[in-house]
């Protein structure tokens, strides 16, 4: 099925583009200038807040985002919750004109985030007055657990944002504001688990602000910066734009509905920008099976947007760099398979030889290739580590630098979660189960039953 000579080269070929794109990443957020602010008071704002079952955060974030954005609308999407989410969104809708309860009712409910989202943009749409300045008018997608920088608005409406008229739509960055809690599982869960819960929490946090802030930047020089659906920032032009052309802004099904629409943008011709020096945190999982389940996710809706490929290759708001950079961050599921699939070969192979040949032969063989195993392991692991001091500089000061190297060490280990996620994304896919699965929060006690909710 394959052959030697590709079995040898596929690995290195995946090597030499992981670490040309690591060496990009790093230097687009250690060379980056500092966004300047501009005038929030230019732009009417208004949070899309999707919940679906989120009692346990959403007043909160409603009143956090009021308190610290009070020019802003907020949009609260119940997603036909089985919970109180919509009747405590009721209860402060009726004392703020600024908040405003997007209720659906299945069958038309419970389709998707994608789904629940283009019902707000209707919503908005018989909101505003017919002679509103669609090109002034900022949409702001906010997940439920969300807490926004205070002085986000004014960061996305400088010149790295809305104040340059051809950005469409601006993504910040992301943190995890649970990476510094000590016992994320609860006094009774033990100090193991605890520990393990502890370290998870913060790779996700790592990953996010300083690893993935440092790939959108360089996306930025690629002209390819994707959407996140959390701290997703969009001119509601520029989304009327997408909804002619789509009929929709936010694709209906769609498992990255937040990543497909920074796509449809950039193919109509909008600009996306990445601000990292603004931030939206969230509560990072601290439960594996949930990580899993989000990650698994994200993976099946990376190998869906495969189906781009060709109207991105011939798109002319696409450059080459662009065109490179996309294709590769969106087929990373499908080197992940590939490459599940080379290690079954070579363990085979290595069975038949050891048959044939004699464990002993088959061993010494294997010890003749030490030095090549060590260097291929130094650059795979160095580029991790190397990550950690970075981290400790912008997001935890008070730590020592072992600890931040250690940090990059384990990052090196946490990154192995994308071969089991696209393998249970690549299945996913291949049973039909396409529906849109939303991971429980933190603070849901379950149990028993499933960790993620699927539409």
């Amino acid at each position: 099925m394959f052959s030697s000579p590709f079995l040898l080269v596929f690995p290195f070929f995946l090597l030499a583009c992981f670490l040309l794109y690591w060496a990009g990443a790093r230097h687009a957020y250690l060379r980056r200038p500092e966004a300047e602010n501009g005038d929030a008071t230019a732009f009417d704002w208004h949070f899309f807040v999707p919940c679906r079952d989120e009692e346990a955060v959403v007043g909160t974030t409603v009143e956090r985002l009021r308190a610290d954005h009070p020019r802003a609308h907020v949009w609260v999407i119940d997603d036909d919750s089985d919970d109180r989410t919509g009747a405590i969104v009721a209860e402060r809708a009726e004392t703020d004109r600024r908040v405003h309860l997007v209720s659906r009712v299945r069958p038309n409910a419970r389709q998707g985030k994608g789904a629940a989202l283009n019902a707000a943009y209707d919503e908005l749409n018989q909101f505003l007055s017919k002679d509103a300045d669609r090109e002034r008018v900022v949409v702001c997608v906010i997940d439920a657990d969300g807490q926004l920088d205070p002085h986000a608005l004014e960061r996305v409406s400088g010149p790295a944002g809305f104040g340059d008229p051809e950005t469409g739509g601006v993504q910040v960055s992301v943190h995890m504001r649970n990476a510094g809690d000590a016992r994320p599982l609860g006094e009774d869960r033990g100090r193991v688990r605890n520990a393990f819960a502890r370290l998870l929490v913060r790779m996700q946090d790592m990953e996010f602000s300083v690893s993935n802030a440092g790939m959108q930047l360089l996306r930025g020089r690629t002209g390819s910066v994707g959407l996140g659906g959390n701290g997703q920032f969009t001119r509601l032009a520029a989304l009327d734009r997408i909804a002619a052309a789509e009929r929709r802004p936010w694709q209906r099904g769609a498992l990255l509905e937040d990543y497909e629409l920074g796509l449809h943008m950039i193919l109509n011709g909008d600009r996306i920008s990445h601000i990292a020096d603004t931030w939206v945190s969230q509560e990072g999982l601290p439960h594996a099976r949930r990580f899993l389940t989000q990650r698994t996710r994200w993976a099946q809706g990376n190998l869906q947007c495969v189906r781009y490929a060709p109207r991105i290759v011939s798109s002319r708001h696409y450059g080459g760099k662009g065109v490179l950079e996309t294709l590769y961050t969106f087929l990373q599921p499908v080197a992940h398979l590939v490459t599940l699939a080379l290690c079954a070969v070579m363990f085979v192979l290595l069975g038949l030889t050891a048959a044939e040949d004699g464990f002993g032969a088959a061993f010494g063989g294997m010890l003749a290739l030490w030095p090549l195993v060590l260097g291929l392991a130094v650059v795979s692991v160095l580029p991790f580590v190397l990550w950690g001091p970075v981290y400790r500089r912008d997001r935890a000061s008070d730590h020592s630098l072992l600890s931040a190297l250690l940090w990059g060490l384990a990052l090196w280990l946490y990154a192995y979660h994308l071969f089991p996620a696209s393998a249970r994304g690549f299945v996913r896919m291949l049973r039909g189960r396409n529906g849109w699965a939303k991971t429980r929060r933190n603070a849901e006690v379950v149990t028993s039953g499933p960790v993620a909710i699927e539409s």
